[in-house]
């Protein structure tokens, strides 16, 4: 997202940057970009084509890949180029259409994030109820409303770029934080209040797994096992979500959210009848949902909260920073878009097993 308060005059003098600084800038972002490609292309092609992936959750994480995905092609190769080149070579027109693009797609990539941690909140806590709910065309309607919130948030620019002169062609393609109102609206709109909404979210989903974690080991010598067995199979299947044994299905909510509805009950002689047994066994789970949520949590906060602050200094006039600082910070924002696909598929199941076959089917074509 490029929104730095850049101006083409050259107020500060920077020092050139070498053919290796350049080669190696080059290279580093290159494979960035590459790699988000290959990982955002591998989530869509196994949704689409693994039959078991067709479920509601899993289409809001293709959307949150083909987001991603059209960072990678839209928006990062013109950064490269421009970061490289020191200067904007192709015109105002396309100076126009990227800033958009870039602005548009990355409010969208954090969007989707909020929404499916809306989506695991109502899973976790309302299993058996959501689970009706949780239809394509919902998930549909979630799409659509993030996209239009992105559209609202990245085009007011429009409205007063329209009117800059369009010669000489600009040497610099960056959006001018002249509308300190602008700044504060984007900034809250595309980062700080999703930012507040997935910490509570999350906050909550772990404190509601971690409840039933508890429930779920003080109660379980009372249950009768054959029958609880079969009972909490039927439940996991009816609400499309993880079983807490190696049995899964295909929603990608994450290993703490397996626990939202009844538990698989294993054999006699496999229960746990001392309760520092259950004991230890739930603090495990507690242990990994933790890790879980601090993984999903860590990786957006420190992709995109120093570029936010960032914005929010520079936006006002706080205080200034070069342009070098302005690429890191805006690139390691690109960088969540690498780590998205990675966080949101690596913990299930099915996932692992649809990128096996394509793996597979790779290697015998």
């Amino acid at each position: 997202m490029n929104l730095t308060n850049c101006t083409t005059e050259a107020s500060t003098t920077v020092r050139p940057k070498t053919i290796t600084e350049k080669m190696f800038i080059c290279l580093t972002l290159v494979i960035i970009t590459t790699l988000t490609m290959l990982l955002n292309s591998a989530v869509i092609v196994a949704i689409c084509t693994t039959k078991k992936l067709h479920q509601p959750a899993n289409y809001l994480i293709c959307s949150l890949a083909v987001t991603d995905l059209l960072v990678a092609v839209l928006v990062m190769p013109l950064s490269i180029m421009y970061i490289v080149m020191d200067s904007w070579k192709l015109g105002y027109f396309v100076c126009e259409v990227w800033l958009s693009v870039d602005m548009t797609c990355c409010t969208c990539s954090i969007l989707h994030l909020c929404v499916i941690a809306l989506d695991r909140y109502w899973a976790i806590t309302n299993a058996i109820e959501y689970a009706r709910k949780r239809t394509a065309k919902r998930a549909g309607l979630m799409i659509l409303t993030v996209w239009t919130i992105s559209i609202f948030i990245s085009m007011p620019p429009l409205f007063w770029r329209s009117h800059r002169q369009l010669s000489p062609p600009p040497s610099q393609c960056t959006i001018q934080h002249d509308h300190v109102i602008y700044t504060i609206y984007s900034t809250l709109g595309a980062f700080y209040i999703p930012l507040t909404l997935i910490l509570i979210l999350y906050y909550r989903i772990y404190h509601a797994a971690k409840s039933l974690y508890q429930k779920r080991g003080s109660s379980r010598h009372l249950s009768n096992r054959s029958t609880d067995s079969q009972n909490s199979f039927a439940s996991c299947k009816l609400t499309q979500t993880f079983c807490v044994s190696d049995f899964s299905t295909s929603d990608p909510t994450t290993e703490f959210e397996k626990i939202h509805t009844s538990i698989r009950i294993p054999p006699f002689h496999n229960d746990l009848d001392h309760p520092g047994e259950r004991q230890q066994i739930s603090s495990t789970r507690e242990r990994k949902a933790a890790r879980i949520l601090g993984l999903i949590l860590g990786a957006f906060i420190l992709s995109w909260l120093p570029f936010f602050i960032k914005e929010l200094i520079v936006g006002l006039s706080i205080y200034s920073v070069s342009s070098e600082v302005a690429d890191f910070l805006t690139w390691l924002g690109y960088v969540n878009s690498l780590i998205n696909p990675l966080l949101y598929t690596s913990f299930n199941e099915d996932f692992k097993l649809a990128f096996k076959k394509l793996i597979r089917c790779r290697e015998h074509s």
